[in-house]
């Protein structure tokens, strides 16, 4: 995990392999190394280990989510996690209280654009999530009625999810991802230039040199500032880097995700989605 951090990817792989070689019924081995291949955008083996752990634990809701979910950022396609939802709630219509659920039905109608059903979904989310603890759920309600177009409910609720994000960034103001995620909801507050700031800050406080998961993390956060923010191209510029590296943007993440909605219908823009279909070209490590 630490060889992930730093960039060298092939050790990494070797040894996250190695460790679930000798501990094969370890999950959280398992979930690291099904992790770096989806960084990576090995998609087969990805999937490949994540059944793995599924012949381990055949009920684990979050592996199942997560295999379905995977798939529909790699193609744009969102019925494995709609089909894979059902499935799960006809086995256990109790699972529909778990986190796990709740965070991908909020996901798919996000994708889908269901609005009525991104409204049920952000509701009940947590607070704040284990998952997504750079935002809270104010923030994913701000980008539901951003969504909709509903401008006075996005700055409501970008308003509250900004008191908290202040807090975090005074208690740890050198917190890369934090930083770029004030920087995020200042850009739909429309104050472009602190995000465009905060943006720049997180960068220089966590660059891909230092860390290449959070650094990653701060970048795209850079490149979804730049878009809510009016700077289509240095939007599109970050974005044709995040293609072409480890942890950067997925195809179906960039076909699908709402962040994304200012730079649709620019060529440049499209390009670099149709761009994301490919393998990774890495060298050395």
């Amino acid at each position: 995990m630490i060889e992930r951090r730093r960039s060298r990817w092939s050790d990494a792989v070797r040894n996250l392999e190695r460790a679930s070689e000798l501990d094969p019924r370890n999950l959280w081995k398992l979930e690291n190394l099904a992790v770096t291949y989806f960084i990576l955008r090995d998609y087969g083996r990805d999937q490949n280990t994540l059944t793995r752990m599924l012949a381990l634990d055949p009920n684990n809701v979050f592996v199942r989510t997560t295999r379905a979910s995977r798939e529909m950022r790699r193609r744009a396609d969102t019925r494995p996690l709609r089909e894979e939802i059902e499935k799960v709630l006809t086995g256990d219509p109790a699972q529909a209280e778990s986190d796990h659920i709740k965070r991908a039905r909020f996901v798919l109608a996000m994708f889908e654009r269901d609005f009525a059903a991104a409204d049920r979904a952000v509701a009940v989310l947590p607070q704040q999530d284990s998952l997504w603890d750079d935002y809270s759920r104010d923030f994913w309600v701000g980008v539901v009625a951003r969504m909709k177009g509903d401008a006075t409910a996005a700055r409501a609720a970008f308003t509250s999810a900004c008191a908290d994000q202040e807090k975090l960034v005074r208690a740890q103001p050198d917190n890369g991802p934090l930083v770029s995620g004030l920087g995020v909801i200042d850009a739909g507050l429309d104050r472009k230039e602190e995000a465009l700031r905060e943006g720049r800050r997180a960068i220089e406080i966590t660059p891909i040199a230092k860390d290449a998961i959070n650094g990653t993390a701060v970048l795209t956060n850079f490149a979804i500032i730049c878009a809510w923010s009016g700077e289509r191209d240095l939007a599109i510029e970050q974005l044709q880097f995040l293609t072409k590296i480890p942890g950067g943007q997925h195809y179906g993440d960039l076909r699908l995700h709402p962040f994304w909605d200012p730079l649709r219908g620019d060529p440049r823009f499209e390009k670099t989605v149709e761009e994301a279909k490919e393998p990774l070209a890495l060298t050395g490590n």
